[in-house]
């Protein structure tokens, strides 16, 4: 486990229309959960974070997920309630986060299948272990910053604890004035094996990236697998994937 210190940040929490949302001292907005819904993905970038269930199997995959910032537990819950084969772990640097997730985000309490560990993502992914499936990687502070998480040795070691099939999804801001350099990081660490999504209204941008050789996806058997997903979890990516099928003009994604 980490020693760095929690971060000394405020964590606040408002309400409006039927949706809770978590703070760290500002309006920013770090997470929410609609509370009718909790287990579905309130914010569109959480949607896109899990793109990743198009291009796998889903009765096999993922086993095992590895998530790095918990924020208001949106991506937990909803792999805790719509992918019981999975195990989880995350990665919360603030001990508080976890202390609020449970409190008002309903965080499920189920050590088998999920366990938190209060350490910096980044110290954690660097001192190696275990390979996962489905590496997610969401992780800022009260000014948008990602920090290490932002570096090329923190990128080295993501792509070294992907497993064989494993794909990583990674929340960028697309109005950082780093981006860009952020995102040709991303390119040369994984050969460029990478696929970028459409940004989301809020100017979130989701990076996939894996180590295999580049295949060929059908968009025609994507937009398939993109319904049976909303039939089963109300997961609806076909909005993001008719985005990508426009900007490529072509019959198959390579990715």
């Amino acid at each position: 486990m980490s020693r760095s210190k929690a971060p000394r940040h405020a964590i606040d929490i408002s309400e409006d229309a039927g949706v809770r949302y978590l703070h760290f001292g500002s309006d920013w907005i770090q997470g929410a959960m609609r509370i009718a819904r909790p287990w579905s993905l309130e914010l569109p970038y959480t949607r896109d974070m899990l793109f990743g269930l198009l291009l796998r199997e889903p009765a096999e995959w993922p086993r095992n997920i590895l998530q790095i910032g918990l924020g208001a537990a949106s991506l937990t819950r909803f792999i805790h309630r719509y992918l019981p084969r999975s195990r989880q772990t995350v990665v919360e640097i603030n001990p508080q986060v976890e202390f609020v997730a449970r409190q008002y985000f309903k965080l499920p309490d189920d050590p088998p299948r999920l366990h938190i560990e209060h350490a910096c993502g980044a110290e954690y992914l660097l001192a190696g272990g275990p390979t996962s499936e489905l590496l997610l990687i969401d992780g800022f502070d009260p000014e948008g910053r990602m920090g290490a998480l932002g570096t090329e040795p923190f990128m080295q070691a993501a792509r070294a604890r992907l497993a064989e099939n494993g794909l990583l999804a990674i929340n960028l801001l697309g109005r950082d004035r780093n981006f860009k350099a952020l995102l040709a990081r991303i390119r040369e660490v994984f050969a460029n094996r990478t696929l970028v999504l459409p940004p989301s209204a809020s100017g979130n941008v989701i990076v996939l990236a894996h180590n295999g050789e580049p295949r060929h996806y059908s968009f025609a058997d994507l937009e398939q697998r993109a319904l049976a997903l909303k039939s089963d979890t109300r997961l609806d990516l076909r909005p993001t994937l008719q985005e990508l099928r426009s900007a490529s003009g072509e019959a198959s994604l390579l990715f």
